[in-house]
């Protein structure tokens, strides 16, 4: 069972009509209190305790501070924030995001958290640029999912200076900026007072060394660049402008690190008979009047065959017909979408002698006059369309 979360007025210990100065005044001393440059010389569980209070106060705040979410949360508690619940909050957890978010940038100088590898004090581990491409699909494919071999141009580390950048690899120094820590520190003003922010070194991007001489190869990038044949999944039901993606086949970065992600964003081709509205596939049905006066079996096209529509009898034009489940399937739950059939009834523009008779036999008929509920029955679908 998932553990309960604490009431985000308890973390910061404030009472629920706390205004927005009592906020940021309670978050400052948390923060000030369980920041990581505050931990040193503390035991490993102490620091991984103080490093979810400190998270636990960094999301509180960021809900509390901001009316909308503070309103949903009152409301609705931690409900309010739960996928499908229209709380569109999520908060990442992650301990580099918040102090980025919140203060601007890394603090270093204490060792800071376990894993804090950008902002303690020791050397960032760098991370390639992300990729996009786009995948034209059609609805057939996205009806059923597909598996399509892309070909990605990346770049990967030069295999003649193993990613430095250097001649034979070794052609380097250390860098005279950071001598060879790969970051820059400073002393700025913050809301905690006076604290240490790291940077990466703008002379080696992080590296610590500086080339002396060139590779020839790559002529001093560290990068390569080839073209890689990539297997990618694309399930069912996804939507235009929808990215797939796929983690670690981006750029990898110079001298070695985190190769980046590679993002397949969805581009729907247009189909010749349907239309995709969410997960529906919406068909406008133009029949006759014998066919819409006597009823009778039509088919119409479906994704990957035809299906067939039964047409009552006095059938009016702008009836909507609805197949269930015969749409796209719905990404993230079970079942599809349904067919929606738009009903038109096509009106001769010219007739013969013979069709002009029927016609104005069956004018004369009793039944071929509108009844007052029939008028009003169509008159309310074509407000409903218009809205007038």
């Amino acid at each position: 069972m998932a553990q309960q979360k604490k009431d985000y007025y308890e973390v910061l210990g404030v009472k629920r009509d706390a205004t927005a100065a009592d906020l940021k005044k309670a978050y400052h001393k948390a923060a000030l209190e369980f920041h990581p440059d505050r931990q040193q010389g503390k035991s490993e569980a102490e620091r991984k305790q103080a490093e979810e209070r400190f998270k636990e106060a960094a999301e509180a705040y960021e809900v509390l501070s901001d009316p909308d979410k503070r309103a949903k949360y009152d409301r609705f508690g931690h409900a309010a924030f739960d996928d499908g619940a229209g709380g569109g909050y999520h908060f990442t957890g992650n301990i580099n995001d918040i102090l980025r978010q919140f203060f601007g940038g890394g603090f270093g100088g204490f060792g800071g958290f376990d894993g804090f590898d950008d902002y303690g004090g020791g050397r960032r581990q760098t991370k390639g640029k992300d990729l996009l491409v786009h995948l034209r699909l059609s609805l057939a494919e996205i009806m059923t999912g597909t598996e399509r071999k892309l070909k990605i141009p990346r770049h990967h580390s030069c295999h003649a200076c193993r990613g430095t950048g250097a001649k034979d690899g070794t052609a380097l120094e250390t860098c005279p900026t950071c001598h060879g820590h790969g970051v820059e520190t400073r002393v700025v003003r913050t809301m905690l007072g006076m604290m240490q922010q790291q940077s990466t070194c703008h002379t080696c991007g992080g590296t610590g060394k500086r080339i002396k001489e060139k590779c020839p190869v790559c002529g001093g990038s560290g990068l390569s660049r080839d073209e890689e044949v990539v297997s990618v999944k694309i399930p069912a039901g996804v939507r235009n402008g929808m990215q797939v993606p796929k983690q670690g086949y981006g750029d990898e970065p110079r001298g070695g690190g985190i190769p980046g992600d590679l993002y397949v964003e969805i581009e729907e081709a247009p189909d010749a008979n349907l239309r995709r509205v969410e997960d529906d596939l919406v068909y406008n049905l133009m029949i006759d009047i014998a066919t819409a006066t006597l009823g009778g079996k039509v088919e119409v096209p479906g994704i990957n065959s035809k299906l067939l529509v039964t047409i009552e009898p006095g059938t009016q034009p702008g009836t909507v017909l609805r197949l269930k489940n015969k749409g796209l399937p719905h990404l993230q739950r079970y079942g599809n979408g349904d067919m929606v059939i738009n009903v038109m009834v096509y009106i001769p523009q010219s007739l013969d002698s013979e069709e002009r008779r029927a016609v104005e036999t069956l004018g004369r008929g009793s039944h071929a006059k509108p009844s007052e509920s029939v008028k009003n029955g169509l008159f309310a679908r074509l407000r409903h369309i218009f809205g007038n």
